[in-house]
């Protein structure tokens, strides 16, 4: 069964809005929870009125990443196909919406979470938020952030969080320059209006010019790296050590990988 209302959208002032809404599962990633998000975006986008965007999460979490559970039942073409409308379609959203986005990290972002954070153009992070890359643990790939991470943190340190899948803290993700601003929990909200009400005030014209600069001197190389990575996590889709990965998470147990 489909579910509904897995995205909250509202304006105030001129500022969208967008919660991810799935506070049960950590908010957890699925079709419908992608396909709100996208269309949100469309609406921010198509909204002359809206100067600036804000998304976060609700409850303890901002985003555990992709639901495993869905994940189990896709096989590798299907998986391509959520791939393409997760990575790619909200990827271009995002670095096409024309108005600054900023990804409010109001609890844990681990994996295909840390993917929507950081399509944002900005991050700001409460104050006990953990960021990681856990996809090795349970026989997956961390597949984008292979794409973004050495252009955030350089090769070595992208290496040592995909491949460990440890998490860092928000004020290590600081330091190394993946986020902008760290704040106590209960100024996150505020921290993030006031920022969004900053870049709302500026000229929309030349703020679309300069994220559309920014993104199109990124992006020679970008979506053909982005489907390099896609179609390596669907192959490890098609793995023995993938499947065990899964039923071991869901099965609250240690996997057992066998390399093939």
């Amino acid at each position: 069964m489909a579910e509904t209302n897995v995205i909250k959208y509202a304006i105030e002032d001129g500022i969208a809005h967008i919660t991810l809404n799935r506070p049960e599962k950590r908010n957890a990633i699925t079709y419908e929870l992608t396909r709100a998000l996208n269309q949100t975006l469309r609406s921010a986008k198509e909204d002359e009125g809206v100067r600036a965007v804000v998304i976060t999460g609700a409850g303890s979490a901002f985003c555990a990443g992709l639901d495993l559970s869905v994940v189990q039942t896709l096989n590798p073409v299907a998986l391509k196909e959520f791939m393409a409308t997760f990575y790619g379609e909200m990827t271009d959203l995002q670095r096409g919406l024309g108005k600054p986005t900023i990804a409010a990290l109001n609890g844990h972002t681990l994996a295909a979470g840390c993917t929507i954070a950081f399509s944002c153009d900005l991050i700001v992070a409460s104050e006990g938020v953990r960021i990681g890359y856990p996809e090795i643990n349970v026989g997956l790939m961390p597949s984008l952030h292979l794409v973004l991470l050495p252009h955030l943190v350089g090769r070595y340190k992208a290496f040592e969080l995909c491949l460990t899948g440890e998490p860092i803290t928000a004020q290590e993700a600081l330091k190394w320059g993946m986020i902008n601003r760290v704040v106590a929990s209960a100024e996150l909200p505020t921290a993030a209006r006031q920022l969004a009400r900053t870049l709302a005030a500026k000229s929309p014209l030349l703020v679309k010019y300069c994220k559309d600069t920014l993104y199109q001197s990124m992006d020679v190389e970008f979506k053909k790296a982005i489907m390099i990575a896609a179609d390596m996590l669907c192959l490890a889709r098609s793995s023995e050590d993938t499947d065990e990965g899964l039923r071991a998470f869901l099965e609250k147990r240690l996997p057992v990988w066998k390399g093939r």
